[in-house]
């Protein structure tokens, strides 16, 4: 069995070496892509309105694929690419925190559930930015539903392991080495 793994890894890590770092950045671009694809899946197909965390988590995921994007245009070099691990990991943290603040208030007591706010466009036409934005961290009741799931993960939590996984790409982009 390992006769047949170790050949397989070798030919695994030969394409990773030889691989121009525009595709790898373009692959991180593609899967924020997929999963932006799949959040308006959610929303017009199967009728999951997101909640205002979900929205700021949405903003966010077009944060780094717009910096995946750059890259792709870029085709930095090696300071370069010690820049995008960094921007891309310290966005891809924001991430991680709003998608861990939402996990926290989906599971909150009922009775300890934020009460539900006024809607999004509401808070756009009438209130400062920054009170916006302070409302749309603090979460709301609808930010406390749990809705779909796969293998027992909500949105959330499927958001948090791509956070963690985009920021860990892009730091394996910059740390590896290239044979040219």
């Amino acid at each position: 069995m390992t006769d047949m793994i170790i050949p397989e890894y070798r030919k695994l890590m030969n394409l990773w070496h030889r691989l121009s770092n525009r595709w790898l950045y373009l692959a991180g671009a593609l899967y924020v892509c997929g999963l932006l694809g799949f959040g308006l899946y959610l929303q017009y197909e199967l009728h999951q309105d997101p909640c205002p965390l979900c929205m700021v988590q949405r903003v966010i995921f077009m944060g780094i694929l717009a910096l995946f994007a750059v890259a792709v245009l870029h085709g930095p070099k090696r300071a370069g690419e010690r820049v995008y691990a960094v921007l891309v990991s310290m966005v891809s943290l924001a991430g991680v925190g709003v998608a861990s603040r939402h996990i926290w208030i989906q599971n909150l007591p009922k009775d300890q559930v934020p009460a539900c706010g006024p809607g999004l466009d509401y808070m756009l036409n009438t209130f400062p930015m920054a009170e916006v934005l302070k409302e749309l961290m603090h979460g709301s009741g609808e930010c406390a539903a749990k809705t779909w799931t796969f293998l027992t993960l909500g949105i959330p939590e499927w958001s948090l392991l791509c956070y963690l996984a985009l920021g860990a790409w892009s730091i394996l982009i910059a740390l590896r080495t290239q044979t040219r």
